[in-house]
C-alpha cells in the first residue's frame, strides 16, 4: 500500500516515514500541496496524511486540486484542533483529523482503520451490468464471468481506480509490471488490445490517448 506524507515539517514526516516503513508500506514525501499534486498524478497512492499549514499550497486547497484528480482517503494533520478547522476537513471529505502533537503508533492505527473501512467501501467497480468484484477477483459482464489472464485484471482494476485520468504508457507499466521490467512500453499496449477485446460490448470505456497511453473514461 502507498502512502503519502505531505507536511512541510521534514522531522515529522521522517519520524511518521518510520513508523509506516515498520508495517511495510511504500512511503511517498511532499512537502507542500503542490509537490503532494505532483506525486498524485504520477503514482497511484492509496492514503494521503496531510497537513494543513504549508507554504505554497495548503492542505485545504491541495486536498481541493487533489479530488478533481482522484478520490484518496486523507487523514488532515493541525497544529490547532478549533471544531472550525475540524467541520473544513470534513466538509472536504477528509476520513480523520488528528492534532498535533499526536502518538505515531495511534496515527497508524488510523490508517489502518480508515484503509480498511474504504477498502471495504471500494472492493466493488459496477457500470451498468460490468462488475469488479475485488473480493472475489472477479470480472462479469451481465452475471457473466470473464476470462482475463492476471495482468489483464491487474491493468483493469488500475485503470479503473484512476478513472477518467490520462495514464501514460509508462506509469502503467511501471505500475503493474514493476520498474524492474526488461519489457517496453509496448507490453501495455498488448495487454490493452487484449483487454478489450475481452470486454466486448464495453471496449470503448478504454480510450486511446494518442502519443501518451490510456484512460477508462467514465461520463459524469
Amino acid at each position: 500500500m502507498k502512502i503519502l506524507i505531505c507536511d512541510d515539517e521534514a522531522l515529522i514526516r521522517d519520524v511518521i516515514k518510520e513508523y509506516l516503513l515498520l508495517e511495510n508500506y511504500e512511503v511517498y514525501e511532499a512537502e507542500n500541496g503542490l509537490s503532494a499534486i505532483e506525486i498524485i498524478k504520477n503514482n497511484n497512492i492509496d492514503l494521503i496524511v496531510m497537513d494543513i499549514m504549508m507554504p505554497k499550497m495548503d492542505g485545504y486547497q491541495a486536498l481541493k486540486e487533489i479530488k478533481k484528480i482522484k478520490e484518496i482517503p486523507c487523514i488532515m494533520l493541525s497544529a490547532r484542533g478549533e471544531e472550525f478547522d475540524k467541520l473544513i476537513g470534513f466538509d472536504l471529505g477528509i476520513d480523520d483529523y488528528v492534532t498535533k502533537p499526536f502518538s505515531p503508533k495511534e496515527l497508524v492505527a488510523r490508517i489502518k482503520a480508515v484503509t480498511k473501512r474504504t477498502q471495504n467501501e471500494n472492493n466493488i467497480f459496477k457500470y451498468e451490468d460490468l462488475v469488479l468484484n475485488d473480493l472475489a477477483h472477479e470480472v462479469t459482464i451481465e452475471g457473466n464471468p470473464l476470462s482475463l489472464t492476471p495482468k489483464e485484471y491487474e491493468l483493469l482494476k488500475y485503470l479503473i481506480q484512476n478513472k477518467n485520468i490520462a495514464l501514460s504508457r509508462e506509469t502503467i507499466l511501471s505500475n503493474i509490471w514493476g520498474f524492474d521490467f526488461y519489457g517496453d512500453e509496448r507490453t501495455v499496449d498488448t495487454h490493452v488490445k487484449m483487454l478489450r477485446n475481452n470486454l466486448g460490448k464495453y471496449r470503448y470505456l478504454i480510450k486511446t490517448i494518442r502519443g501518451m497511453g490510456y484512460k477508462f473514461e467514465i461520463k459524469k
